[in-house]
């Protein structure tokens, strides 16, 4: 498996990148399926795209600085590279701090349920993970080591592990499972946002375990570390929950 060329195509002089494209489409088609939703959850449509406009600019802005944070060695000595998203370098969870944290915000100022909010949004949020992870497959990066797998990505004549493709293909399950949560089981407010988080963080653990461009905290690899506290803190977010609730959500 060999990645063809990163760029998509040269629009006015400026090179397109899949990686952005990808990121783009993923972002665009949660937002259409969170639209035409969103009255499953009493919530107006017209608000998702109210917080689509915080959540582009957050995402990206979040998901680059925790990324720089966590490489700073590498930017330290040219601060304009900061800027440079074009070639990768955005990391997921800081997107999804700054995200949820700007969302709880635009929700209270709309009067919207947050708990209730991030329930319809978290199917979205793995949909889109799954389609914008390719952007590593184009750009050659977030892989693991050396494997003789025959699905292996291909670089400079090298097999390595497409941790990409594993994390894509467990996203996208994981959106549908969550989807069918959401219509058949949905129980009390904060239930499918945990669910996301805590499966998510699962299947992260364990592939982050076979990268081989990990972002470090100290010894430990960063991403493993946040997972594990996920796990265990949502996992006692949706003790509590369940306990509060009287039942399912009408």
């Amino acid at each position: 498996m060999r990645a063809p060329d990163p760029i998509a195509f040269t629009l006015f002089g400026l090179d397109v990148m899949w990686y952005g494209l990808l990121i783009g489409l993923g972002f665009f088609i949660a937002t259409v399926i969170c639209y035409f939703r969103a009255p499953r959850h009493n919530i107006k449509p017209d608000f998702i795209l109210d917080l689509v406009i915080f959540m582009v600019p957050t995402a990206i802005i979040g998901a680059r600085a925790y990324y720089v944070i966590f490489s700073w060695e590498s930017y330290a000595g040219d601060w304009s590279k900061i800027f440079d998203t074009r070639g990768g370098g955005l990391a997921i969870h800081g997107g999804l701090i700054a995200c949820f944290i700007v969302a709880y915000f635009v929700c209270r100022h709309h009067k919207v349920n947050f708990l209730n909010a991030a329930d319809l949004v978290a199917p979205t949020i793995a949909l889109a993970q799954s389609i914008g992870r390719w952007g590593n497959f184009f750009n050659e990066e977030a892989h693991g080591g050396p494997t003789d797998l025959p699905w292996g990505q291909i670089i400079d004549g090298v097999s390595y592990h497409p941790t990409f493709l594993y994390e894509s293909i467990w996203c996208f399950l994981l959106f549908w499972f969550l989807l069918w949560m959401d219509n058949h089981h949905h129980k009390f407010h904060g239930q499918i946002v945990c669910l996301y988080g805590i499966l998510y963080s699962v299947e992260r653990f364990f592939v982050e375990g076979l990268r081989t461009d990990s972002l470090m905290f100290g010894p430990l690899r960063q991403a493993q570390l946040f997972s594990l506290t996920l796990i265990i803190g949502l996992g006692i977010v949706y003790y509590i929950l369940q306990r509060k609730s009287d039942g399912a959500i009408e």
